[in-house]
């Protein structure tokens, strides 16, 4: 087909030593022209600085991959010159499907898959990317740095073991569902800015450092069904004493093992804990489960020491979750809410036999 490029007919080489960055950048230009679709083959690219742009142009690979392995389509960080490995700024309505991107943490503060603009509405309409069936990970910064991003999808991906953030937003309208967010030391999800209607659904959160969900500012959540697992910082954290959210809901959520800790206890115990809200307003926390765990194969701290702290809230809901060895020392720490309803979070404190 004429709007369809093969990245190996540009020279692209799969052997894992060949410099493809070249050979994948004109697949790429000539599939901005036409709102083509560039096909990755099975493979492995060593790649780096890739630039999408254009309206409607697709990135697809042969998706394969496992926890452990990245599968068939990969590309590799071959250079620490670079600020990304693909930049998507510009690529209006693009897609990048079933590949692996491994960045080897090569460099400081390298993305795997970067937007970026100045200001919002940088681009003057809706960004709109999709990645879909992606797997993503040892970048040494953020797998996914967007910066003032309008309206965008992450759809069944992996995105694991980055230096920073597994996705990193400033920006409005985002559909983040059934994911995978593990092993990223600048948390799960972490917003660089102010944030604003973020839906966040069936996603895997599991052994972030810093925390899981991360929004310290911002307007208009929907966190429904997601899977908090071994964190180390609150597995969800909203509002800051900088800045306030407002407008959430969070409910049918599993909070196990929030708040570890890998050497030293938190410097703030409160860290310590499945459920940060601080300067929160019109939001609503509702049957959600939370309980304590050791890490795998029983190995200690057991965590976490509280279940919920809320403070400086204002008409929030606080209602019928549940608790049942939800915490070390104490499940509810409230202070200074006003006009909040909080009842029925049943449960009891874990006692180690």
């Amino acid at each position: 087909m004429l709007n369809v490029f093969d990245i190996t007919q540009f020279g692209a080489v799969g052997d894992g030593v060949t410099d493809c960055t070249r050979a994948v950048q004109a697949a790429l230009d000539v599939a901005s022209k036409c709102s083509g679709k560039v096909v990755v083959p099975p493979g492995k690219y060593m790649v780096a600085g890739l630039k999408m742009y254009g309206e409607g142009v697709c990135l697809e690979g042969c998706s394969s991959w496992s926890f452990r392995n990245p599968g068939s389509s990969v590309f590799v960080l071959n250079r620490d010159d670079v600020d990304c490995l693909i930049d998507i700024s510009g690529a209006f309505g693009c897609t990048i499907k079933g590949m692996s991107m491994i960045g080897s943490k090569k460099g400081e503060n390298i993305h795997g898959v970067k937007l970026y603009w100045p200001a919002y509405n940088g681009g003057g309409q809706e960004d709109t990317p999709t990645i879909d069936d992606c797997r993503i990970g040892e970048f040494s910064g953020d797998g996914l740095h967007f910066d003032h991003v309008w309206c965008f999808s992450v759809r069944h991906s992996m995105i694991y073991g980055n230096g920073g953030a597994g996705l990193l937003i400033s920006g409005w309208d985002a559909f983040i569902i059934d994911n995978w967010f593990t092993n990223n030391k600048g948390g799960g999800i972490k917003n660089c800015g102010y944030v604003a209607s973020i839906t966040a659904t069936g996603n895997r959160v599991e052994w972030n450092k810093t925390g899981g969900f991360i929004f310290e500012r911002g307007d208009s959540f929907n966190f429904t069904g997601n899977f908090f697992d071994r964190t180390f910082g609150p597995a969800l954290e909203l509002g800051s004493d900088e800045g306030v959210v407002n407008l959430a809901t969070c409910t049918g959520n599993i909070f196990r093992r929030g708040g570890a800790y890998e050497t030293e206890p938190h410097s703030d115990k409160f860290r310590s804990c499945h459920m940060m809200l601080n300067h929160c307003t019109a939001c609503v926390f509702t049957g959600n489960t939370m309980k304590v765990g050791e890490g795998d194969g029983a190995v200690p701290p057991i965590s976490p020491d509280y279940g919920v702290i809320m403070k400086n809230c204002e008409t929030c809901i606080l209602k019928d979750n549940v608790m049942r060895d939800g915490s070390l020392v104490e499940n509810l720490i409230l202070e200074n809410n006003e006009n909040c309803s909080i009842e029925n979070n049943i449960g009891y404190l874990f006692v180690k036999k």
